[in-house]
């Protein structure tokens, strides 16, 4: 145990005691970090508001045996774009929520830390109506659960294929379709989004294929957490 310098970007918080708070991170450099922020809710606490959901931050910690200790923070980026409006911080909180749920405590994981980072990045930008679903999408794959997207994952058929299903691991042919019906629009906007295109899916104006391709998401991203988004149907 030991102090560490890093950088995380906050999940969420919630209170404990009178003034302090316990912040969820997940950072750089050391996974999933939970730490107690001393003081943080007094009106003169020195965090200030760094420590806050959607923060990007440096950090300088001790590390505890259950619980580490933030004992500096400095904002690198707080995100005031998507903070002021209210669609956006929607997006942020659902892709908050999924990545607090995969990653793992003291366990580095830089590729899900900079698609974080950069889908907040991307947010601050511009919203766009792909930005979430592309994450589930990605961190799906991340996750080792990228589908087949080509042929029929039961059968091997490269005919038409009809619904898709993520415990079968992808696309299925009218002979063996079980899960959710697909359109090809949507099964060639998912291609694009995993396999090189996701530039140009983000551009794509919000419609029924986009609609399509962000309830699949969403849908199949609960069947691999096993678990309901809260923050998605709250929107």
């Amino acid at each position: 145990m030991g102090l560490y310098r890093d950088e995380g970007i906050v999940l969420r918080t919630h209170k404990l005691g009178e003034a302090d708070r316990i912040v969820v991170l997940v950072t750089a450099g050391h996974g999933k970090v939970r730490a107690v922020a001393k003081g943080v809710r007094r009106t003169k606490s020195r965090f200030g508001g760094r420590l806050e959901p959607i923060s990007h931050v440096s950090l300088l910690c001790y590390e505890g045996r259950e619980l580490d200790t933030v004992t500096q923070a400095e904002a690198i980026d707080v995100f005031r774009a998507v903070r002021e409006d209210l669609a956006r911080v929607s997006d942020a909180m659902a892709m908050l929520e999924v990545v607090d749920q995969v990653a793992q405590e003291r366990e580095a994981n830089p590729r899900l830390y900079q698609m974080l980072l950069g889908a907040l990045r991307a947010l601050e930008l511009r919203r766009s109506p792909l930005l979430v679903p592309a994450f589930f999408w990605k961190l799906l794959s991340l996750e080792g659960a990228h589908p087949v997207l080509n042929s029929c994952v039961l059968c091997g058929s490269d005919g038409e294929l009809v619904a898709f299903d993520l415990t079968e691991g992808g696309a299925l042919c009218r002979s063996c379709r079980r899960g959710m019906p697909v359109s090809p629009e949507a099964l060639a906007l998912v291609r694009r989004i995993l396999e090189g295109g996701l530039a140009s899916a983000l551009a794509e104006p919000e419609s029924a294929v986009t609609r399509e391709v962000s309830a699949l998401a969403t849908h199949s991203l609960e069947q691999h957490l096993e678990r309901r988004l809260r923050a998605v149907h709250l929107l």
